[in-house]
């Protein structure tokens, strides 16, 4: 059994085959499938387990588990939300091996919401066509997931915990043109061999945002300082129902499950204007619009007629701030919510930093196209997590018993995040952007802030999530594909590609670009389903439902 080594004394290196940044739901699960393969695995997170922003998530994986649902639905569900910008090959994958994974995650002991005969009771959310969301304990499943997973990882003795401010990832290593691990805060060094970035998003970018203050787009940085391929920046997905105006609880999401149990949507003078359950990009836009033509800030969710029951936390959260959703109107509005694109990756989450790999938000796998399918980000924390975590054990082993010639090379530190620019995104890369306010937003002190600008500026369209002022339309000739951001040593250049079928990140250049072995019909073991970590087990022949025990 592989167990994480290091030397005596404290600033000696911490030496595994895995090391993970990031302890929410895609790298706890990758770490548990790292270990449960026979891998030693270090999880570096700078806030303390189940603390992370996979906690507060309130809508659960999609999966095609339903009888009257399939893999084909679901990726046309899929397909229709990107707006014509999905790369097909990622969401086969993905519909295809999220029932396993669902599977996987009640095996480890997660308990997802049944009915008496031990079928799932499946939620409807905006742009599915059929019930598909899993979910536990109503509203809470990312509370009831985190907790699940973070109590394994305490156990398992192949995994080391770092956690805490002072373990907080602040720099990659490398050598040789390779990633070989992580620098803590607080000096202390991950030899791995192969790191994993699962640092999440960045929409605490943005002033008004659904996101913990953490969310700030570290792991992009860090990717790109490292020498990786960024891409589709300028795509920030908004959640429709954020709450505004009530103390103590700004910001708070309503979770879209409730809309799909028949809440509406009202203006000021109680009209409904927009069909709730279209896809977010599509009610996002409507509310903004319907806010300028009324000259208010919110609009009101009616849930009046929803039993307090099915969600709990909601319900509890708004009471607690004075409010009652069973009595009066929920003010709402956008926010900034999930960021569709990331450090791009090839379908086993590699980048193209050799020995870097990137998965859950933090990663641009092309699944998301133009627009993100409610609750398929779930989804993609467990498949990918499992994939990248099972690729990365074929990375070549690091010689621990050897030192190294002299210290690997580290990324320079991070830049701070002033309120300024989280005003400037917010107004200038909102739901509607102009190329006066970014041109304006070229300015800001941020790099990430300037990088969304220049990519902002180059999609000269309106697509899902992005909204350009003088160009309200689509580009046909922009359809399946993305725009890709080299790193600062190969000119930073920003350039369109399109995503090739089944093949990686194509000229970028990551492994895997050449081809088929990065499909999703392919033999990768990353694909097989059965227990987390499983290198061996059968693939799966078809949506068949678990039951809920």
């Amino acid at each position: 059994m592989s167990r994480p080594t290091a030397a005596a004394g404290a600033a000696l290196p911490l030496r595994v085959d895995v090391a993970i940044a990031g302890a929410g739901a895609a790298g706890l699960f990758a770490a548990l499938c790292a270990a449960r393969a026979g891998a030693s695995a270090a999880l570096v997170s700078a806030t303390p387990l189940a603390q992370t922003a996979s906690y507060w998530a309130q809508g659960g994986p999609a999966a095609a588990l339903g009888p009257d649902d399939s893999f084909e639905l679901h990726l046309l569900d899929t397909e229709r939300a990107g707006r014509g910008a999905v790369r097909r090959a990622a969401a086969e994958a993905l519909v295809r091996e999220a029932p396993a994974r669902v599977r996987d995650l009640q095996e480890l002991g997660v308990r997802f919401d049944t009915d008496r005969h031990g079928r799932f009771v499946l939620a409807l959310e905006g742009g599915h066509s059929v019930r598909r969301v899993v979910h536990a304990g109503g509203s809470a499943t990312g509370r009831r997931v985190v907790r699940a997973l973070s109590a394994l990882v305490a156990e398992e003795p192949r995994i080391a915990v770092l956690e805490g401010d002072r373990a907080r990832a602040s720099g990659l290593l490398s050598r040789d043109g390779r990633c070989v691990g992580v620098r803590c805060a607080d000096g202390r060094d991950v030899l791995a061999r192969a790191t994993l970035l699962a640092t999440g998003g960045a929409a605490a970018l943005w002033a008004r945002t659904t996101n913990p203050p953490g969310s700030l787009g570290a792991g992009l940085l860090l990717a790109r300082l490292a020498g990786a391929t960024l891409a589709d920046l300028e795509l920030m997905q908004f959640h429709p129902t954020a709450v505004i105006g009530v103390p103590g609880r700004e910001g708070f999401l309503v979770t879209e499950a409730i809309r799909g149990e028949g809440a509406t949507l009202h203006d000021a003078c109680g009209e409904r204007f927009v069909d709730e359950l279209a896809p977010r990009d599509e009610v996002s836009r409507a509310i903004q619009l319907r806010m300028r033509q009324t000259g208010s800030r919110s609009v009101g969710l009616d849930m009046r007629a929803i039993d307090p029951a099915r969600f709990p936390n909601v319900v509890g959260a708004l009471r607690e701030a004075g409010l009652d959703p069973a009595r009066e109107l929920v003010p709402v509005a956008p926010a900034a919510h999930y960021m569709v694109g990331g450090v791009l990756t090839d379908l086993r989450g590699r980048t193209t930093l050799p020995g870097l790999y990137a998965l859950g938000e933090a990663s641009c796998t092309g699944l998301h196209g133009a627009n993100r399918l409610a609750s398929n980000s779930l989804s993609e924390c467990f498949v990918f997590g499992r994939r990248a975590a099972l690729s990365a054990l074929d990375e070549p082993a690091h010689e621990a018993g050897r030192a190294a010639p002299g210290r690997p090379e580290l990324t320079p530190p991070l830049p701070a995040v002033e309120p300024s620019t989280r005003g400037a995104l917010w107004r200038h890369a909102g739901i509607e952007r102009s190329a006066t306010g970014l041109r304006e937003l070229l300015e800001d002190p941020h790099p990430l802030a300037r990088l969304i600008a220049r990519c902002a500026l180059m999609r000269e369209e309106s697509r899902g999530v992005h909204h350009r002022t003088e160009f309200p339309a689509p580009d046909p000739a922009l359809d399946r594909h993305h725009l890709v951001v080299a790193p600062p040593e190969r000119g930073a250049a920003i350039a369109w590609e399109e995503w090739a079928p089944g093949a990686g990140p194509g000229a970028a250049g990551a492994p895997g670009s050449a081809g088929s072995s990065d499909a999703a019909g392919s033999s990768d073991p990353a694909e097989s389903s059965g227990p987390a970590g499983s290198r061996d087990s059968a693939v799966s022949s078809g949506p068949a439902v678990p039951s809920g025990s």
